[in-house]
């Protein structure tokens, strides 16, 4: 029998779980307080059982659901998975946990009661084939033992959602969770996923661009790994182009560059590099997470990212505007 699926908020990454989980044979419910986006989620082909614009009248009928995708902004996702955990519904919830340490702790303690379904955090990037791979590149010393990393991601606001305006869309907006910070943690989450917690780190959180938005555009942080003698930097930027997401790796034995279907090892002193190329498409990443839940609702599996590596994240967010704040080097908090 078909899982049937509540997606809550259908925007862009929204409508792309529906399509996603109707092509893995489910059946999809959403809800969305806007009935025009409900509207583009059945233009986009996705037979919808039901459509509902309130929360609390979409989960009257929780029995119905197998499980829960909470995609709204971040200043909903406590909330609105909170109620669905409560329903006995196993949630996937988007990136970022909340929008703030304090408002994470909340669904932490409901998701790690003892009777509470699973809940699967979506930081996509990890399903990400050459990601996986760089990972056990770095695991096995490929360039020798790391002494500094660098992840660059930047990206200009108004040509992400071309056929809105920027200003409207929630990554503008300080209450809803936006801005660069909080909504590209998946390099935070990354950061962790391959070296752990820093020591400390120091950061500047800030909107320096012309950009019509009322959340930070720059970021730039640099973690400090006392013991590993290892220092990475992060630059998340909303007004950059052309796009650019990148890692490098530099060690004792060379060095390794990551972009999203390419990496590259070089271990001289001439650019001669060993390469290594894939044809992974984005929405891949995406379609692993869905096909993961259904395994997690299916009791095949556990969630591989969950709520404790979400307020992992909210503990460098917390970390960075801290620093940024108090101008000064910070230890993230227990």
């Amino acid at each position: 029998m078909a899982q049937h699926i509540l997606i809550i908020g259908t925007g862009s990454v929204g409508k792309r779980h529906a399509r996603n989980l109707q092509s893995l044979g489910c059946t999809i419910s959403c809800m969305d307080p806007r009935p025009e986006r409900l509207e583009e989620v059945r233009a986009e082909g996705v037979a919808l059982k039901s459509a509902f614009i309130a929360t609390e009248e979409a989960l009257s009928g929780a029995h119905s659901f197998d499980g829960v995708v909470v995609a709204s902004p971040p200043a909903f996702h406590v909330s609105q998975s909170i109620a669905a955990l409560e329903m006995g519904l196993p949630v996937l919830l988007e990136k970022p946990v909340s929008p703030d340490l304090k408002s994470g702790r909340r669904l932490h303690a409901a998701a790690r009661s003892t009777a509470a379904p699973p809940l699967l955090l979506g930081y996509t990037w990890r399903w990400w084939p050459p990601l996986a791979r760089v990972r056990e590149l770095i695991s096995a010393e490929a360039v020798g033992k790391l002494l500094s990393v660098t992840f660059t991601m930047s990206a200009h606001l108004a040509d992400w959602h071309p056929w809105e305006r920027y200003q409207d869309f929630f990554m503008s907006d300080k209450a809803l969770g936006g801005g660069a910070l909080l909504d590209e943690s998946h390099w935070l989450d990354l950061m962790l996923w391959f070296f752990g917690m820093p020591d400390r780190l120091f950061a500047k959180v800030e909107k320096i661009s012309d950009l019509e938005i009322e959340t930070d555009d720059n970021v730039h942080m640099l973690a400090i790994y006392e013991a590993a003698k290892l220092r990475v930097g992060l630059q998340l930027d909303l007004y950059g182009r052309p796009h650019e997401k990148s890692i490098q790796f530099i060690g004792t034995g060379g060095s390794l560059i990551w972009e999203p279907n390419q990496i590259k090892i070089g271990r001289g002193m001439n650019p001669d590099w060993e390469v290594e190329t894939f044809d992974h498409d984005r929405n891949e990443m995406f379609v692993g997470v869905a096909e993961e839940f259904l395994k997690v609702l299916a009791g095949e599996t556990a969630p591989s990212c969950t709520i404790d590596d979400g307020l992992q994240v909210l503990r460098l967010v917390e970390a960075a505007r801290a620093s940024s704040q108090q101008e000064r080097t910070v230890a993230p908090a227990p």
